[in-house]
C-alpha cells in the first residue's frame, strides 16, 4: 500500500527560513507543498486562516511568517502584535481543529541577554523590545492553543534569500573603506537553510508519531562570537572566495556607540542540547554557510 502523501502548509514563504524550506521540501514524493506568503495568506485575519486551512486540511503547518522589523516594531505596536502574537493564535486554533501539528519560528529576543550562559528553554523570559514581547506572546498563544507543536528559537539568521547581516556587510564592504562594528553583543550565527532542514527534521518525527516531542526548543549557530568576530568571518570568506574587490578595516565598537531604537540582548547564546538529545539536531555550522558566500551578494 502506498503512503498518504503528506500535505504542508508554509506561511511567510518568501523569507528567509521560508524560501529554503520551500526549496527544500518541493522536491519530496511524498509531501505535498502549500507555500503562501502575507499576498496568499494574511495570517492576522482569523475569519482567511480559519478559510484557507480548512479547505486544505494539513497534516503540518510550519509558520515562517513574522514581523521581523526589530526597530520599527517599537513604532508599529499594533502591527508587531497583530502578526507575531494573534497570527500564532489563529493558525494555532486552526491547526487544532483539523489535526494538524503546528511549527512555529521564535528568536532570542525572548531573553533580555544579561545571562552569562547560554539560555536554556526553561530559562525565564524578559524580552525589553516590542518585537520580543510580541514574540513570546507568540509562543504563549501557541503552546495554550495546540496540541501538537514545537516551537524553535532561533538567532542571528543569515542566508541567500533576503536582507541579513552578511549581505549588509557585503554592501558596506564595497562602500566603505572602514566599519565599526559591535564587539559586546554575543550569539551564534543561524544560517537559513539549516534553520529549514531543523524544522523539516523535527515535522517527519512529528509525522511518524514520536510522543512526547511538542514544546519548546533552541537551535543556532556554533561557534558563538559577537557581530565584530562574525563580521572579520564574513569578510575573510569574501576575500578568499573573491566576492569583494578590498576588505574594509573592521573597528570594534561597543552597543552604546550605536544606538538604535530598540535594545538589544547582549548575549543571544543559545543552549541547544535539547533539541540535539531530542532529534539528533546538531547546532548551525555557520562558518560552513559562509564558504558560499559568493552567493550573498
Amino acid at each position: 500500500m502506498t503512503a498518504k502523501m503528506k500535505k504542508v502548509l508554509i506561511t511567510g514563504a518568501h523569507g528567509q527560513v521560508g524560501h529554503c524550506l520551500v526549496t527544500q521540501l518541493s522536491p519530496r514524493a511524498d509531501v505535498e507543498v502549500v507555500a503562501y506568503d502575507r499576498a496568499d495568506l494574511d495570517i492576522t485575519s482569523e475569519e482567511q486562516v480559519n478559510a484557507v486551512i480548512q479547505a486544505l486540511q494539513p497534516d503540518t503547518i510550519i509558520n515562517a511568517a513574522a514581523h521581523t522589523a526589530v526597530d520599527k516594531a517599537e513604532e508599529e505596536v499594533d502591527l508587531s502584535y497583530a502578526i507575531n502574537r494573534d497570527g500564532p493564535r489563529y493558525l494555532a486554533q486552526a491547526a487544532e481543529l483539523c489535526g494538524a501539528v503546528l511549527l512555529h519560528i521564535s528568536t532570542d529576543y525572548v531573553f533580555d541577554g544579561t545571562k552569562s550562559e547560554p539560555y536554556a528553554e526553561t530559562d525565564v523570559t524578559n524580552p525589553p523590545s516590542v518585537y520580543g514581547q510580541s514574540k513570546l506572546a507568540g509562543e504563549q498563544a501557541v503552546s495554550d492553543t495546540c496540541s501538537n507543536y514545537a516551537i524553535l528559537r532561533t538567532a542571528w539568521v543569515f542566508g541567500e534569500h533576503g536582507n541579513n547581516f552578511v549581505k549588509t556587510m557585503l554592501r558596506l564592504g564595497k562602500e566603505r573603506s572602514e566599519l565599526g562594528i559591535i564587539g559586546d553583543q554575543f550569539g551564534g550565527p543561524t544560517y537559513a537553510g539549516d534553520i529549514a532542514t531543523a524544522l523539516i527534521t523535527m515535522m517527519d518525527e512529528f509525522q511518524r508519531g514520536a510522543a512526547d516531542i511538542s514544546g519548546v526548543y533552541h537551535f543556532s549557530g556554533a561557534p558563538h562570537v559577537s557581530w565584530y568576530e562574525f563580521a572579520q568571518a564574513i569578510f575573510t570568506a569574501a576575500s578568499e572566495h573573491c566576492a569583494l574587490g578590498s576588505v574594509p578595516v573592521v573597528n570594534e565598537i561597543t552597543a552604546d556607540q550605536y544606538p538604535l531604537p530598540a535594545p538589544r540582548p547582549a548575549s543571544s547564546r543559545l543552549d541547544c542540547s535539547k533539541i540535539e538529545a531530542a532529534f539528533g539536531i546538531k547546532p548551525s555550522d555557520w562558518n560552513q554557510a559562509l564558504k558560499n558566500i559568493q552567493a550573498y551578494s
